[in-house]
């Protein structure tokens, strides 16, 4: 289920990353980017305590997510919502994301069923996400359905990351140190400073899933797979309802998502 997994997450992304992102939330008042990918991402929670907001999202850091308390003050969370899927209109029809209305009806034949099947215990952004109405603009409406199966996804690893000993600094050090996200951007985002990031490597060198120099080690490789691998069995009974083979349709309906933006440059600042 990796497969469709990747697929999911890659049509999800461009929300926090293309230019119409900034340009909403400068129209409700707020130009830092920090508190407004707070603000868009946890806008179907409601208008919660950051503290909430910090025990769904993580592996950020306290100081980074508090900043969603600003997002709030400037406007209530239903008007976020409302500019999220404004984002993801304006941006998928700027890049003209090819799909037609029989795609995106066979894709929501696919994704309803798992969506509608789900069992949310313990999945708060994934329920929450699953109870915000579906807009009337078809495609942001698979957009919405597909946020569903992400967060799903994020809040099932944030389970396993727990159960194999990661604590918040952690899981982000071995993510840069096996190559799965770029050091300098988990920096700017997660908002870990020297001394935490430093404490969170000394620990992983102690697993011995990093080497002194904060590189990871081959045991340390295998563990943070073994994550990914236990994630996805985590994952799959979400998928039962369309089984592997509608899994893997589903995939490649959304890929033209990712393609179109990858096309634009909208994951530049990712490299």
């Amino acid at each position: 289920m990796r497969e469709v997994s990747l697929a999911v997450t890659a049509a999800h992304l461009f929300v926090y990353l293309v230019p119409e992102s900034a340009e909403e939330a400068a129209g409700l008042g707020v130009t830092d980017r920090r508190p407004a990918y707070f603000a868009f991402r946890a806008a179907a929670l409601g208008a919660v305590p950051w503290q909430v907001v910090l025990a769904t999202f993580y592996n950020f850091s306290p100081r980074a997510v508090r900043t969603v308390a600003d997002a709030w003050d400037a406007a209530p969370p239903e008007r976020w919502q409302a500019a999220r899927f404004a984002v993801v209109e304006r941006a998928m029809r700027r890049v003209g994301v090819p799909l037609t209305a029989d795609r995106i009806a066979e894709a929501r034949s696919l994704v309803d069923p798992v969506v509608a099947g789900a069992d949310h215990s313990g999945k708060a952004l994934a329920a929450a996400n699953a109870a915000v109405p579906l807009p009337a603009d078809p495609l942001v409406a698979l957009w919405q359905q597909v946020a569903v199966l992400r967060e799903w996804r994020g809040d099932a690893h944030l389970v396993v990351l727990a159960d194999n000993g990661l604590g918040p600094c952690d899981c982000t050090v071995i993510h840069t140190a096996t190559g799965r996200l770029p050091t300098a951007l988990a920096r700017a985002t997660r908002g870990w400073d020297d001394e935490e990031w430093a404490a969170a490597t000394a620990r992983l060198v102690a697993r011995g899933w990093l080497h002194a120099d904060g590189t990871a080690t081959e045991v340390g490789i295998a563990a943070r797979e073994r994550i990914e691998v236990e994630t996805d069995e985590h994952c799959a009974a979400l998928w039962a309802p369309i089984g592997d083979a509608g899994a893997r349709r589903l995939a490649s309906l959304l890929r033209p998502i990712a393609d179109a933006f990858t096309t634009a440059g909208a994951y530049e600042r990712l490299s």
